[in-house]
């Protein structure tokens, strides 16, 4: 005799059925890390306040003051302060204090991030939950990201828009205010109407006439250079000179930067930026807090790095050319004055297109360096993370 079972109740492989599909839908084992954690962890970062004005002073609030002081001064007396914008103050803050600092407030937020859960006692209750250890490390990577890159960028944004919209209207060639875009004729032509600021301000070798009075370089102003009382032939002859041998350094003088070079200039600082984060996140997960591994990689950047980088030692080149500042100085945009090491820090800052004294290095060595840093750090701090006794 066959019996029916209860109403409602379900039949034993439908029971196993439902049970195996429940199973199949817990993802908390995955490695991969879901929108909830990375939302999580950005939350969590958000609420460090400290952290987050420091990362909004050094990123926005600095540049954007004192380029504020700049518009007020040039504003308020334009004949003693230069504009506030323009291809050198770009060059200034882009290869020197952008880079430089945000690596540094960079650092410090993977380096929270990397070691709060252990700092706070809360690691212990994240293992409980049985989400997977190498979920919850990698979803601080864009959770991080997702703070420092838009920051890092709306800096970014406030000097490239001050440096185009209030660059100078005239080049300034060795303090002497002079149209764009002259050609040669035109640019001898010009100076022959103004042989005497020409003479005395324009580099030039040779010997200056002792008729010649040198009133000290022009003020700064929005206008170019008037011209001047007629000069004796042999004085307009002379600046029609020196301005030919100085045309092709009149022609390399830029008002504002190029787009390209903002463009190129800006996802350099986002990896500078980038790279300081992951570094952090993976050194302080490795060593369980936060302070030491700031301390340690900032002056591995801002003190190695540069040593090494100007000084060739023979039997480490190999070595010298595996840091990863080195790496990023050579990734640095052509037209972005050259600093040694760390953009802007120690050792000084050259012209571009000048000579370089860095450790010679190809584009592609330098970016797998770059690669194999990132990695082998996320690789470290995940594996510590996936083996430390909760």
């Amino acid at each position: 005799m066959t019996t029916a079972p209860a109403t409602g109740a379900p039949a034993p492989g439908q029971a196993v059925q439902t049970e195996l599909a429940g199973h199949s839908r817990d993802r908390r084992g995955s490695p991969v890390p879901t929108a909830g954690m990375i939302a999580t962890r950005v939350m969590e970062l958000r609420k460090r306040r400290g952290l987050m004005i420091a990362l909004i002073l050094v990123n926005i609030g600095f540049p954007a003051v004192f380029l504020l002081i700049r518009l007020l001064a040039h504003a308020f007396a334009p004949d003693a302060n230069p504009p506030a914008g323009g291809d050198m103050i770009f060059g200034v803050l882009v290869a020197g204090f952008l880079p430089t600092f945000g690596f540094i407030v960079a650092t410090t937020v993977g380096c929270t991030a990397g070691s709060r859960d252990l700092t706070e006692g809360m690691f212990r209750h994240l293992v409980v939950t049985g989400r997977s250890r190498l979920a919850l490390y990698l979803a601080r990577i864009p959770a991080g990201l997702a703070i420092v890159v838009p920051l890092v960028a709306i800096g970014y944004t406030i000097v490239c828009a001050v440096c185009v919209f209030a660059a100078p209207t005239f080049i300034d060639d060795s303090n002497v205010n002079i149209p764009p875009g002259l050609s040669r004729t035109a640019f001898e032509n010009w100076a022959a109407d103004r042989a005497e600021p020409i003479i005395c301000s324009l580099p030039y070798n040779g010997p200056i006439p002792g008729n010649v009075a040198c009133p000290g370089p022009p003020p700064w102003s929005k206008s170019a250079v008037t011209p001047s009382q007629p000069a004796p032939a042999k004085l307009e002859a002379l600046a029609v000179k020196i301005a030919s041998q100085d045309y092709h350094g009149y022609t390399q003088i830029l008002r504002r930067p190029p787009i390209s070079l903002m463009i190129t200039a800006g996802l350099w600082i986002e990896l500078e930026a980038a790279v300081g984060f992951i570094l952090g996140l993976g050194l302080a997960s490795l060593m369980g807090q936060r302070l030491v591994p700031v301390i340690l990689i900032i002056m591995l950047q801002m003190i190695l790095t540069p040593i090494l980088s100007a000084v060739d030692i023979p039997h480490l080149q190999a070595l010298q050319r595996s840091f990863v500042g080195l790496a990023m100085t050579h990734l640095e945009p052509a037209g972005l004055p050259l600093a040694f090491g760390l953009p802007g820090v120690a050792g000084g800052s050259g012209p571009p297109g000048g000579p370089q004294s860095l450790l010679p290095e190809s584009a592609t060595e330098a970016a797998c360096v770059v690669i194999a840093w990132l990695a082998a750090w996320t690789i470290l701090g995940a594996w510590r993370m996936m083996t430390r006794d909760a």
